[in-house]
């Protein structure tokens, strides 16, 4: 049957009440979705203003969230690990038997390198880490792939220092409030890492895509190309992420270079480790004073 031309709650002011209130609600809803995009397209830096404001106000709730989400996720992986550890643990001591005399030869080697570093009195660069702080929320469900930290300038995180985590790079800090900043992801299409092949340190460029892969570019030409399987690590070009850290691995090859997978993936993590630039930019010269 066909439904009733007329749509009227009827007599009953509860109804009317409520389909007045929810034409309220919409209109005012509208409106402030065409004055906030009117603020970010006129002005910018008011809208950044406003954003890391709301951005303050929404972190402990979803804070709050994050940690129920957490929670519930983990239970199956919980019942799954009780159920599972025996084999696991019989798996790992036999590898780790296995792997005995593979461990004594790395060691030798270290121990060796470190000897030799010695001798030739060579200095290594290290970058130490600002603050650890929580990751408590990402855009998942956006082509712009950010993620919000809960640490800003009062915590001394500044625009453009890395961001890492335990498996790999993260990204990098874009804008910073009082107690949080927003952190440009790898995934993102304005994000550029520099990279190398671990296998034979070919560099490359691994771009964003706005999805949950990295495009793999080989800087030169004639480089052989990349395989599945390749991993890739930071570095250490441009002076922003420091060398050596895990970055993503090939999962698809393409036409102009590979497909990546990283290895960190912010929807999973409960923490971050915010660190200085490796070699921060040097600080503008003071304008020199007019006679």
């Amino acid at each position: 049957m066909a439904p009733p031309k007329n749509r009227r709650p009827g007599f009953s002011r509860r109804a009317q009440y409520g389909l007045f209130f929810g034409y309220v609600v919409a209109a005012v809803l509208a409106v402030a979705a065409v004055v906030l995009l009117a603020l970010s397209t006129l002005n910018p830096p008011a809208f950044a203003a406003l954003r890391s404001g709301v951005a303050e106000l929404t972190a402990p709730v979803s804070a709050g969230v994050s940690n129920v989400a957490n929670g519930i996720a983990s239970i199956p992986g919980a019942i799954g690990d009780y159920f599972g550890v025996k084999h696991e643990n019989a798996r790992l001591r036999k590898q780790l038997a296995a792997q005995h005399e593979l461990l004594m030869r790395a060691r030798l080697l270290s121990y060796d390198n470190h000897r030799l570093k010695h001798l030739l009195e060579l200095r290594d660069r290290s970058t130490p880490a600002v603050v650890a702080a929580r990751l408590i929320s990402s855009s998942a469900g956006s082509t712009r792939r950010m993620a919000l930290l809960n640490a800003g300038f009062r915590q001394q995180v500044a625009p453009g220092m890395p961001v890492s985590g335990p498996h790999g790079v993260i990204g990098r800090v874009l804008e910073t409030g009082p107690d949080t900043a927003r952190v440009l992801l790898v995934t993102d299409p304005e994000s550029a890492v520099p990279v190398r092949r671990t296998r034979d340190g070919v560099p490359a460029i691994a771009n964003g895509r706005g999805d949950a892969l990295i495009e793999i570019h080989p800087v030169s030409l004639v480089d052989k190309p990349f395989k599945v399987g390749d991993v890739l690590l930071s570095s250490g070009t441009g002076g922003l992420y420091p060398p050596d850290i895990p970055v993503a691995r090939v999962v698809r090859l393409d036409r102009d270079g590979a497909l990546a997978m990283p290895f960190e993936q912010p929807d999973t993590l409960d923490y971050a480790i915010v660190q200085r630039a490796f070699f921060p930019a040097p600080p503008l010269p003071a304008p020199t004073p007019a006679p």
